[in-house]
């Protein structure tokens, strides 16, 4: 994606209000809500919504295993970040690279690989407007 186009798309989200907070995860991810709206079109005959995301990994650290309710479009903004979705091989994309995650797959691995330096990203996650969460987490299989 054009990093221009990129820009716009965070402006438009910024300057649309929604939501801003951090959410603190004990797995070392913090994620904080930029922007999100309402927009005409729908997903799966659903009334839909954009919900922009900053999302930053210590070093070495992972998120938790959740899945989405919308696809999701991400932006390496700084670091490296390691991605398993369902059960495909991890890997790895780097600053300025950016990948898909398709609706409700499984998001087992979410990582910063690195000994030194944060990962940050940004998601851009379209999902039904009334979905409670954008990240579900994964209940484990006991």
């Amino acid at each position: 994606m054009n990093r221009g186009i990129f820009a716009i798309l965070i402006g438009a989200a910024l300057g649309a209000g929604g939501m801003t907070f951090a959410q603190h995860h004990e797995d070392g991810e913090s994620v904080k809500i930029i922007g999100a709206r309402d927009i005409k079109e729908k997903l799966d005959d659903t009334d839909t919504k954009v919900t922009f995301v900053e999302v930053t990994l210590n070093p070495g650290k992972s998120g938790l295993p959740h899945r989405h309710p919308g696809p999701g479009f991400v932006y390496v903004l700084e670091g490296e970040y390691e991605l398993g979705i369902d059960d495909q091989p991890t890997k790895v994309f780097k600053a300025g690279e950016t990948f898909y995650e398709p609706t409700g797959c499984l998001h087992r691995v979410s990582k910063n690989p690195a000994a030194k330096g944060n990962t940050r990203l940004i998601a851009v996650v379209l999902h039904p407007r009334d979905a409670k969460q954008i990240a579900v987490p994964e209940l484990k299989k006991e």
